[in-house]
């Protein structure tokens, strides 16, 4: 194994993940659905702690191991999540109430992302984050960052595509769109952003401006 593989290998398993989010990852693992790797939730729990995030939106709720993560960080927030699976959502939301998490402070709302998110409040939340259909990552993003307070930061995971993006013989539409919305961010002013290798990428972006 190369040095720089052995090096993410360590960081993945340096993350030691509470008994209730490994439940929940278990449980979306189980139903096919890929949730964040514990480095990126990890990663996620510092940023909204650093932000000092009071007002969180994420696009893709799964079985609610990113939100449990962003509320290890910010345990006093208030997380609204958009989902199209209700079944999902009902598990994730058991899972909110086992962490101690008020149920007036995690506001779940089913139903299509680009159909829910041109009704939501502008310049009004913290911290954003994007894991849901990939083939909208463009328009998630575009979204997500009118949706951000100038100051706040946009969380993008799964940012390399299961390592495909960094790999110039894989041209399939996810990657494409990935490629596009790295070179896209790379040359805004409007944002500073970061890539980390946690997981199968992790982009983060803090609006700097309007």
């Amino acid at each position: 194994m190369a040095e720089k593989d052995l090096s993410w290998k360590f960081a993945e398993e340096f993350v030691v993940e509470p008994e209730l989010i490994a439940t929940a990852r278990a449980h979306s693992l189980e139903h096919g659905v890929d949730p964040i790797s514990p480095a990126q939730g990890a990663q996620l729990a510092v940023i909204a702690a650093a932000t000092n995030a009071k007002s969180i939106i994420e696009i893709g709720t799964g079985f609610g191991v990113s939100g449990l993560w962003m509320f290890t960080g910010a345990p006093a927030a208030a997380l609204t999540s958009i989902d199209l699976e209700v079944e999902f959502q009902q598990s994730a939301k058991r899972a909110f109430a086992d962490f101690g998490i008020p149920a007036n402070r995690a506001r779940l709302i089913a139903g299509r992302a680009l159909e829910v998110l041109p009704r939501m409040n502008e310049a009004s939340y913290d911290l954003v984050l994007v894991d849901a259909d990939a083939g909208s990552i463009i328009e998630y993003v575009e979204h997500a960052l009118r949706l951000v307070r100038v100051g706040g930061t946009v969380l993008i995971p799964h940012a390399l595509w299961r390592g495909r993006v960094a790999d110039p013989a894989q041209r399939d539409d996810t990657v494409t769109d990935f490629r596009t919305l790295l070179k896209e961010i790379a040359e805004s002013p409007a944002v500073l952003s970061a890539l980390s290798l946690a997981g199968d990428g992790l982009l983060q972006l803090t609006r700097v401006s309007n």
